[in-house]
Order: C-alpha cells, then sequence, then structure tokens
C-alpha cells in the first residue's frame, strides 16, 4: 500500500490518530506524520518510514503514575531521516531496521531487541539503550 505519491514533499497525516493495534505491511510510508499518535502495540513490517514525523507520539500504556509498558514491532523498516526525537519504545521488537540519519534525542529504546540493525555514527549518544540487544548490528561510527 502507498501513503505517498512519487514527488509529493509530504506524506499522510496520521497526526492524532487512534493507531493502537494497527498493523502497516510493507507499505510506502515516507514523510508520514505520527505525531501525538497513539501508537501503542501497532506494528510496521517491511515499510518505508524514510523522513517519517513520530514525535510526541505514544507507544506506551500508562498504568499508574511510575508504570507504563511500551509495545510496538517495527522490523526490516528504513527509519532513515526519521523524527522520533523523545520516543519511548522500551522492551519493543525494533529488528533489521535502518537508523541512518534518525532524530533519536532523548529517545528510550531500553531493554528492546536492535539486533541486525543498522545505525549511522550520528545517532549515538543521543538515547538510551540499556540492556537492548544489539546483536549482528552495523555500529558504524561507536
Amino acid at each position: 500500500c502507498k501513503f505517498i505519491e512519487q514527488g509529493d514533499i509530504e506524506g499522510c497525516h496520521f497526526d492524532v490518530a487512534d493507531l493502537r493495534d494497527a498493523s502497516f505491511q510493507q507499505c510506502q510510508l515516507a514523510m508520514a506524520n505520527f505525531s501525538n499518535a497513539n501508537c501503542y502495540g501497532i506494528e510496521f513490517r517491511a515499510c518505508d518510514l524514510k523522513g517519517a514525523n513520530f514525535s510526541r507520539t505514544n507507544f506506551a500504556h500508562q498504568v499508574s503514575n511510575r508504570m507504563y509498558f511500551c509495545s510496538a514491532f517495527i522490523s526490516g523498516c528504513n527509519l532513515s531521516y526519521a523524527n522520533m526525537e523523545r520516543v519511548c519504545l522500551e522492551k519493543c521488537e525494533l529488528f533489521e531496521n535502518r537508523w541512518i540519519g534518525t532524530n533519536l534525542a532523548g529517545a528510550s529504546l531500553k531493554e528492546s531487541d536492535l539486533s541486525r540493525g543498522v545505525f549511522s555514527e550520528d545517532v549515538w549518544g543521543q538515547f538510551s539503550l540499556q540492556g537492548a540487544n544489539l546483536c549482528h548490528a552495523e555500529l558504524d561510527g561507536l
């Protein structure tokens, strides 16, 4: 499925949408806007998310003031140049993705599966990845 036409400079607007448990497989979502969307339990498999905006996107279910659970399944996707500033994707399946030039400033990917991912050197130091699985990942510039 395509959510952007060739030559468009702006993708589809999902901002403020309720996308809980939505599934996107092999979709063209480049430059899409997911800002302020509720994406708890969302699935992106083999999608082109190049330049997508995930600022203030919610991947968590808040149980109490101090307890929350994150849920997202993002694998085999191109996240190059996506804006993922301050997203919380802890303990999520995030394997086999391209993270080239991705804005991860203040993001938390703690204990997530980042295996077989491709990272550019400019992303290091921007985000938390304690306990993350980085097996077979390309860690340029680390």
